[in-house]
Protein backbone atom coordinates (compact mmCIF):
# COMPACT_ATOMS: atom_id res chain seq x y z
CA UNK A 1 0.00 0.00 0.00
CA UNK A 2 2.91 2.47 0.91
CA UNK A 3 3.92 2.27 -2.85
CA UNK A 4 0.45 2.79 -4.20
CA UNK A 5 0.91 6.10 -2.02
CA UNK A 6 4.12 6.86 -3.28
CA UNK A 7 2.50 6.52 -6.96
CA UNK A 8 0.11 9.02 -5.91
CA UNK A 9 2.25 11.90 -4.35
CA UNK A 10 4.67 11.44 -7.38
CA UNK A 11 1.17 11.28 -9.30
CA UNK A 12 0.48 14.61 -7.86
CA UNK A 13 4.34 16.27 -8.20
CA UNK A 14 4.49 14.93 -11.63
CA UNK A 15 1.10 16.84 -12.97
CA UNK A 16 2.17 20.05 -11.15
CA UNK A 17 5.47 19.66 -13.16
CA UNK A 18 3.47 19.04 -16.40
CA UNK A 19 1.29 22.42 -15.99
CA UNK A 20 4.78 24.06 -16.07
CA UNK A 21 6.75 22.44 -18.39
CA UNK A 22 3.47 21.41 -20.83
CA UNK A 23 4.83 17.88 -21.11
CA UNK A 24 3.75 14.27 -20.45
CA UNK A 25 6.08 12.38 -17.60
CA UNK A 26 6.08 9.08 -16.90
CA UNK A 27 7.13 8.01 -13.29
CA UNK A 28 7.70 4.51 -11.72
CA UNK A 29 5.31 4.04 -8.67
CA UNK A 30 8.20 2.09 -6.86
CA UNK A 31 11.06 3.77 -8.00
CA UNK A 32 9.69 7.87 -7.68
CA UNK A 33 11.83 8.36 -11.17
CA UNK A 34 11.39 10.70 -13.54
CA UNK A 35 11.69 9.86 -17.18
CA UNK A 36 11.45 12.82 -19.50
CA UNK A 37 12.26 10.70 -22.25
CA UNK A 38 8.30 9.50 -23.29
CA UNK A 39 9.32 6.76 -25.63
CA UNK A 40 10.38 5.04 -22.28
CA UNK A 41 8.24 3.06 -20.48
CA UNK A 42 8.84 1.22 -16.81
CA UNK A 43 7.39 -2.35 -16.13
CA UNK A 44 5.01 -2.75 -13.37
CA UNK A 45 5.01 0.96 -12.89
CA UNK A 46 3.73 4.54 -14.41
CA UNK A 47 1.91 4.21 -17.84
CA UNK A 48 -0.24 6.64 -19.45
CA UNK A 49 -4.05 6.02 -19.85
CA UNK A 50 -7.09 7.88 -20.58
CA UNK A 51 -8.04 11.14 -21.65
CA UNK A 52 -10.98 13.25 -21.39
CA UNK A 53 -11.57 13.55 -25.38
CA UNK A 54 -13.51 16.65 -24.95
CA UNK A 55 -10.88 18.74 -22.89
CA UNK A 56 -7.98 17.24 -24.56
CA UNK A 57 -6.48 15.98 -21.84
CA UNK A 58 -4.89 12.73 -20.92
CA UNK A 59 -3.58 10.78 -17.93
CA UNK A 60 -1.18 8.60 -16.56
CA UNK A 61 -1.38 4.92 -14.56
CA UNK A 62 1.01 4.50 -12.07
CA UNK A 63 0.35 0.77 -11.39
CA UNK A 64 1.63 -1.49 -8.41
CA UNK A 65 3.26 -4.68 -9.28
CA UNK A 66 0.77 -7.35 -7.54
CA UNK A 67 2.52 -9.83 -4.91
CA UNK A 68 2.12 -13.23 -6.44
CA UNK A 69 -0.42 -15.28 -4.73
CA UNK A 70 0.74 -18.52 -2.12
CA UNK A 71 -1.36 -20.87 -4.52
CA UNK A 72 -0.39 -21.41 -8.18
CA UNK A 73 -1.81 -18.27 -10.54
CA UNK A 74 -4.05 -19.73 -13.39
CA UNK A 75 -2.47 -19.13 -17.01
CA UNK A 76 -4.67 -16.08 -17.85
CA UNK A 77 -5.36 -15.20 -21.75
CA UNK A 78 -2.24 -12.27 -23.56
CA UNK A 79 -2.86 -10.44 -25.67
CA UNK A 80 -1.61 -12.47 -28.15
CA UNK A 81 -3.58 -15.43 -27.41
CA UNK A 82 -6.62 -16.49 -29.05
CA UNK A 83 -9.75 -16.91 -26.45
CA UNK A 84 -11.63 -20.35 -26.26
CA UNK A 85 -14.49 -20.42 -28.19
CA UNK A 86 -18.02 -20.55 -26.87
CA UNK A 87 -20.41 -21.84 -29.38
CA UNK A 88 -23.27 -19.28 -30.01
CA UNK A 89 -21.96 -17.02 -27.73
CA UNK A 90 -24.16 -13.96 -27.85
CA UNK A 91 -26.39 -15.27 -30.33
CA UNK A 92 -30.28 -15.74 -28.84
CA UNK A 93 -28.32 -15.89 -25.72
CA UNK A 94 -29.21 -12.49 -24.03
CA UNK A 95 -31.33 -9.99 -25.56
CA UNK A 96 -29.91 -7.31 -28.64
CA UNK A 97 -30.11 -3.50 -27.19
CA UNK A 98 -30.73 -1.01 -29.06
CA UNK A 99 -27.90 2.33 -28.26
CA UNK A 100 -30.44 4.86 -29.47
CA UNK A 101 -27.43 8.06 -28.26
CA UNK A 102 -24.14 7.32 -27.33
CA UNK A 103 -22.15 10.05 -26.16
CA UNK A 104 -19.39 10.43 -29.42
CA UNK A 105 -17.48 12.88 -27.54
CA UNK A 106 -17.13 9.92 -24.17
CA UNK A 107 -16.96 7.46 -26.48
CA UNK A 108 -13.19 6.86 -28.47
CA UNK A 109 -13.90 3.60 -29.82
CA UNK A 110 -16.98 4.22 -31.66
CA UNK A 111 -15.40 7.46 -33.80
CA UNK A 112 -14.08 7.08 -36.76
CA UNK A 113 -9.86 5.66 -36.69
CA UNK A 114 -8.41 9.29 -37.63
CA UNK A 115 -10.27 11.10 -34.55
CA UNK A 116 -8.58 10.97 -30.87
CA UNK A 117 -6.29 8.32 -31.93
CA UNK A 118 -3.54 9.86 -29.45
CA UNK A 119 -6.48 9.11 -26.95
CA UNK A 120 -7.15 5.87 -27.90
CA UNK A 121 -3.79 4.14 -27.60
CA UNK A 122 -3.52 5.53 -24.42
CA UNK A 123 -6.42 2.68 -23.65
CA UNK A 124 -4.27 0.03 -25.47
CA UNK A 125 -1.88 1.00 -23.34
CA UNK A 126 -3.90 0.81 -20.14
CA UNK A 127 -5.49 -2.87 -21.40
CA UNK A 128 -1.65 -3.85 -22.25
CA UNK A 129 -0.66 -2.99 -18.27
CA UNK A 130 -3.75 -4.94 -17.10
CA UNK A 131 -3.01 -8.53 -19.31
CA UNK A 132 0.68 -8.22 -17.73
CA UNK A 133 -0.56 -8.16 -14.11
CA UNK A 134 -2.03 -11.60 -14.98
CA UNK A 135 1.19 -13.28 -15.30
CA UNK A 136 1.25 -12.88 -11.26
CA UNK A 137 -2.58 -13.26 -10.25
CA UNK A 138 -5.86 -14.20 -11.85
CA UNK A 139 -6.92 -10.98 -12.63
CA UNK A 140 -10.49 -10.60 -14.77
CA UNK A 141 -12.78 -8.65 -12.54
CA UNK A 142 -11.64 -4.97 -12.53
CA UNK A 143 -13.13 -2.53 -10.17
CA UNK A 144 -13.11 0.95 -11.72
CA UNK A 145 -13.69 3.74 -9.00
CA UNK A 146 -12.81 7.19 -7.56
CA UNK A 147 -12.50 8.78 -4.55
CA UNK A 148 -14.73 11.27 -4.92
CA UNK A 149 -17.03 11.97 -7.94
CA UNK A 150 -16.89 13.22 -11.57
CA UNK A 151 -13.53 12.36 -11.38
CA UNK A 152 -14.00 10.07 -14.97
CA UNK A 153 -14.29 6.95 -13.32
CA UNK A 154 -17.32 6.05 -16.12
CA UNK A 155 -15.43 7.31 -18.99
CA UNK A 156 -12.65 5.42 -18.09
CA UNK A 157 -14.60 2.24 -17.56
CA UNK A 158 -16.54 2.57 -21.08
CA UNK A 159 -13.11 3.29 -23.11
CA UNK A 160 -11.32 0.04 -21.59
CA UNK A 161 -14.63 -2.02 -22.17
CA UNK A 162 -14.49 -1.57 -25.81
CA UNK A 163 -11.07 -1.34 -25.75
CA UNK A 164 -10.87 -4.98 -24.62
CA UNK A 165 -13.28 -6.25 -27.49
CA UNK A 166 -11.34 -4.62 -30.19
CA UNK A 167 -8.80 -7.82 -30.18
CA UNK A 168 -10.16 -10.73 -31.63
CA UNK A 169 -12.10 -13.08 -29.87
CA UNK A 170 -12.10 -11.14 -26.50
CA UNK A 171 -15.37 -10.70 -24.85
CA UNK A 172 -16.02 -8.09 -21.84
CA UNK A 173 -19.01 -7.43 -19.59
CA UNK A 174 -19.41 -3.57 -18.63
CA UNK A 175 -21.34 -3.23 -15.48
CA UNK A 176 -23.46 -0.53 -13.79
CA UNK A 177 -22.74 -0.51 -9.89
CA UNK A 178 -22.90 2.86 -9.23
CA UNK A 179 -26.91 2.22 -8.44
CA UNK A 180 -27.16 6.04 -6.45
CA UNK A 181 -25.98 7.34 -9.37
CA UNK A 182 -25.87 5.96 -12.41
CA UNK A 183 -24.35 7.00 -15.75
CA UNK A 184 -22.95 4.37 -18.05
CA UNK A 185 -26.67 3.71 -19.48
CA UNK A 186 -27.09 7.54 -20.57
CA UNK A 187 -23.42 7.30 -21.73
CA UNK A 188 -23.81 4.43 -24.31
CA UNK A 189 -27.08 5.59 -25.11
CA UNK A 190 -28.62 2.16 -23.45
CA UNK A 191 -32.03 0.98 -21.90
CA UNK A 192 -31.69 1.53 -18.26
CA UNK A 193 -33.38 -1.40 -17.06
CA UNK A 194 -34.03 -4.24 -16.17
CA UNK A 195 -30.78 -3.91 -14.54
CA UNK A 196 -28.18 -4.68 -11.99
CA UNK A 197 -31.00 -4.18 -9.16
CA UNK A 198 -33.37 -5.99 -10.23
CA UNK A 199 -31.16 -8.93 -10.26
CA UNK A 200 -29.79 -8.08 -6.62
CA UNK A 201 -33.62 -7.88 -5.30
CA UNK A 202 -34.14 -11.81 -7.00
CA UNK A 203 -36.99 -10.45 -9.42
CA UNK A 204 -34.72 -10.79 -12.57
CA UNK A 205 -32.15 -13.79 -13.90
CA UNK A 206 -28.53 -12.55 -15.37
CA UNK A 207 -30.07 -13.96 -18.83
CA UNK A 208 -32.76 -10.52 -18.11
CA UNK A 209 -30.32 -8.05 -17.37
CA UNK A 210 -27.47 -8.44 -19.86
CA UNK A 211 -27.76 -6.61 -22.60
CA UNK A 212 -26.04 -7.74 -25.88
CA UNK A 213 -24.26 -4.27 -27.12
CA UNK A 214 -24.54 -2.83 -30.96
CA UNK A 215 -20.44 -3.45 -30.63
CA UNK A 216 -19.28 -6.90 -31.34
CA UNK A 217 -18.41 -8.89 -28.35
CA UNK A 218 -19.23 -6.25 -25.72
CA UNK A 219 -21.93 -6.80 -23.33
CA UNK A 220 -23.53 -3.86 -20.71
CA UNK A 221 -25.57 -5.04 -17.81
CA UNK A 222 -27.17 -1.04 -16.43
CA UNK A 223 -27.81 0.04 -13.15
CA UNK A 224 -31.75 -1.01 -13.17
CA UNK A 225 -34.51 1.32 -11.41
CA UNK A 226 -33.32 3.96 -8.57
CA UNK A 227 -33.86 1.97 -5.53
CA UNK A 228 -33.25 3.52 -1.40
CA UNK A 229 -31.53 0.18 -0.02
CA UNK A 230 -28.68 0.28 -2.42
CA UNK A 231 -25.89 -0.64 0.39
CA UNK A 232 -28.28 -3.59 1.83
CA UNK A 233 -28.68 -4.69 -2.30
CA UNK A 234 -25.22 -4.36 -2.80
CA UNK A 235 -23.93 -6.64 0.71
CA UNK A 236 -26.52 -9.26 0.29
CA UNK A 237 -24.34 -11.56 -1.55
CA UNK A 238 -25.81 -11.81 -5.45
CA UNK A 239 -23.31 -9.40 -6.96
CA UNK A 240 -20.85 -11.91 -6.39
CA UNK A 241 -22.76 -15.10 -7.26
CA UNK A 242 -23.62 -12.96 -10.53
CA UNK A 243 -19.86 -12.49 -11.17
CA UNK A 244 -19.41 -15.85 -10.62
CA UNK A 245 -21.94 -17.73 -13.03
CA UNK A 246 -21.09 -14.90 -16.22
CA UNK A 247 -17.62 -15.12 -15.61
CA UNK A 248 -16.83 -18.39 -17.74
CA UNK A 249 -18.25 -16.61 -20.66
CA UNK A 250 -16.50 -13.52 -20.78
CA UNK A 251 -12.56 -12.42 -20.94
CA UNK A 252 -13.02 -9.06 -18.78
CA UNK A 253 -15.41 -7.92 -16.43
CA UNK A 254 -15.31 -3.99 -16.07
CA UNK A 255 -17.73 -2.86 -13.30
CA UNK A 256 -18.22 1.06 -12.76
CA UNK A 257 -18.74 2.03 -9.08
CA UNK A 258 -19.71 4.84 -6.93
CA UNK A 259 -17.15 6.65 -5.52
CA UNK A 260 -15.33 5.48 -2.20
CA UNK A 261 -14.87 7.87 0.35
CA UNK A 262 -18.12 9.68 0.64
CA UNK A 263 -20.46 5.83 0.39
CA UNK A 264 -19.27 2.27 1.43
CA UNK A 265 -20.89 0.76 -1.94
CA UNK A 266 -17.18 0.96 -3.52
CA UNK A 267 -16.08 -1.47 -0.67
CA UNK A 268 -18.44 -4.11 -0.77
CA UNK A 269 -18.56 -4.07 -4.97
CA UNK A 270 -14.74 -4.79 -4.71
CA UNK A 271 -15.22 -8.00 -3.09
CA UNK A 272 -16.54 -9.58 -6.36
CA UNK A 273 -13.21 -8.00 -8.37
CA UNK A 274 -10.14 -8.97 -8.93
CA UNK A 275 -8.06 -5.52 -7.77
CA UNK A 276 -8.89 -2.03 -8.37
CA UNK A 277 -8.40 1.12 -11.19
CA UNK A 278 -8.30 4.18 -9.05
CA UNK A 279 -9.28 7.58 -11.09
CA UNK A 280 -7.60 10.87 -9.61
CA UNK A 281 -8.51 13.72 -11.28
CA UNK A 282 -5.49 16.03 -11.78
CA UNK A 283 -5.69 19.13 -10.19
CA UNK A 284 -8.44 18.50 -7.89
CA UNK A 285 -8.26 15.36 -5.98
CA UNK A 286 -6.13 16.04 -2.49
CA UNK A 287 -4.01 13.50 -1.93
CA UNK A 288 -5.40 12.97 1.45
CA UNK A 289 -9.00 12.08 -0.12
CA UNK A 290 -7.02 9.87 -2.54
CA UNK A 291 -4.85 7.84 0.23
CA UNK A 292 -8.45 7.43 2.01
CA UNK A 293 -9.84 5.56 -0.74
CA UNK A 294 -6.88 3.41 -0.86
CA UNK A 295 -7.72 2.58 2.46
CA UNK A 296 -10.88 1.30 1.65
CA UNK A 297 -9.81 -0.97 -0.79
CA UNK A 298 -7.68 -2.16 1.36
CA UNK A 299 -9.10 -6.06 0.91
CA UNK A 300 -8.55 -5.99 -2.17
CA UNK A 301 -5.11 -4.85 -4.54
CA UNK A 302 -5.13 -1.23 -6.39
CA UNK A 303 -3.98 -2.45 -9.42
CA UNK A 304 -3.33 0.95 -10.88
CA UNK A 305 -3.94 4.73 -10.07
CA UNK A 306 -5.06 6.38 -13.48
CA UNK A 307 -4.50 10.43 -13.28
CA UNK A 308 -7.13 11.84 -15.08
CA UNK A 309 -7.12 15.29 -16.60
CA UNK A 310 -2.92 15.62 -17.11
CA UNK A 311 -2.05 17.82 -19.55
CA UNK A 312 -0.02 16.65 -22.16
CA UNK A 313 1.06 18.80 -25.02
CA UNK A 314 4.55 17.30 -25.90
CA UNK A 315 3.25 13.65 -26.10
CA UNK A 316 0.67 14.71 -28.61
CA UNK A 317 3.01 16.42 -30.43
CA UNK A 318 5.09 13.76 -30.38
CA UNK A 319 2.18 11.14 -31.42
CA UNK A 320 1.35 13.47 -34.61
CA UNK A 321 5.09 14.13 -35.68
CA UNK A 322 6.02 10.67 -35.30
CA UNK A 323 3.20 8.15 -36.20
CA UNK A 324 0.94 10.66 -37.96
CA UNK A 325 3.71 11.28 -40.94
CA UNK A 326 3.99 7.36 -41.05
CA UNK A 327 0.38 6.22 -41.51
CA UNK A 328 -0.18 9.45 -44.20
CA UNK A 329 3.22 8.11 -45.72
CA UNK A 330 1.87 4.45 -46.04
CA UNK A 331 -1.85 6.00 -46.95
CA UNK A 332 -0.37 7.93 -50.31
CA UNK A 333 1.64 4.80 -51.27
CA UNK A 334 -1.56 2.94 -50.93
Amino acid sequence: MSRIHDALRTAERLESLDRDLGTDILADSGHNQVFPDITKSSNGGVMVSEAQADHGVYSAIATESVPEMPHAPTTGLDEAETAPPFPGFLDGKFRQASWTAPDPNALLFVQPENIHQLEREQFRTLRSRLYQLRTNRPVKTVLVSSALSAEGKTFVAANLAMAMVLQHGRRALLIDADLRKSALHQLLGAPATPGLTEYLAGEADEMAVIQKAPISNLCFIPAGRPVSNTGELIGNGRLAKLIERVAPMFDWIIIDSPPAVPISDASLIAEASDGVVLVVKASSTPFDIAKKACIEFRRKPILGVVLNHARSVMYGAYYDQHYGKQKAATENKG
